[in-house]
């Protein structure tokens, strides 16, 4: 598949059922398609749905980036998003989204120009924590010897240094420490699952109320307790449950 000239690497997932809608899986800060590890194939065979599964831009086999910007989220819910919907005539999707992935869901469906069935999200950042810039920098500097380098290039091969870069100097910048997506929260097009582990390294539950706050009509929490960033390969059948539940409870699959 290719955007704007920039080949993005994809995989389809599941089956649908009837009309059931597809979910777009929308990967972490330093995440792939192989990184969520059969989670997005084994959801979308309970849900009764198929799934689309990509690499945004500089990620897994997609083409690098040359630098990546302050409003990287904001380009890919807005610009790119959109288009690989249509580019596989994906209408009213499910989206999943996980961490950055989760943020970039929430700016696509609080744009006001959005068609989408529904939201479930993990650990998405609405603004900027002191605990999100401490844990990254934590990573910045153990990369080379912790062995995350090498963990990270067998999703990401010679692109790993350049993502890594490029994703620590956006979130560890002085003019990131601004960044807050607030605003796209009233304006929500569909429902949401927002869930998140309550040992979350990378932020607290204020991220959490806040999206609760702003569009209580629309949105469901989950909090699990003994859980970290990542719930789906934390507390997988947790996740799964709470996920295929949420969404039957509107209608999905039809």
């Amino acid at each position: 598949m290719a955007i704007d000239g920039v080949r993005l690497e994809y995989s389809w997932v599941g089956t649908a059922a009837g009309a059931a809608p597809t979910i777009v899986f929308l990967h972490e800060g330093l995440g792939s398609i192989t990184q969520w590890k059969g989670f997005p194939a084994a959801l979308c065979e309970r849900a009764g749905c198929r799934g689309l599964v990509y690499n945004r831009q500089g990620y897994g086999r997609s083409d690098p980036f040359a630098t990546l910007s302050p409003r990287f989220m904001h380009h890919e819910a807005l610009q790119v998003l959109p288009r690989v919907l249509d580019a596989f005539d994906i209408r009213q999707p499910v989206l999943f989204g996980h961490s950055d992935g989760g943020s970039i869901a929430l700016i696509y469906a609080g744009s006001g120009n959005a068609s989408i069935a529904a939201l479930v999200l993990e650990a998405p950042h609405v603004f900027v924590e002191d605990v999100t810039v401490s844990r990254i920098a934590v990573l910045r500097d153990a990369y080379m010897s912790s062995g995350l380098r090498a963990r990270l290039e067998r999703h990401h091969a010679s692109r790993v240094d350049g993502l890594f870069k490029g994703w620590t100097d956006v979130w560890l910048s002085g003019d990131f420490r601004g960044w807050n997506i607030e605003d796209c929260l009233p304006t929500l097009a569909c429902d949401a699952l927002v869930i998140q582990g309550r040992d979350d390294e990378y932020g607290t539950l204020r991220q959490v109320e806040a999206i609760g706050a702003a569009a209580p009509d629309r949105v469901e929490t989950l909090v699990i307790d003994g859980c970290g960033h990542a719930p789906h390969l934390e507390r997988r059948d947790v996740v799964m449950d709470a996920a295929v539940g949420f969404l039957r409870r509107r209608g999905i699959p039809s």
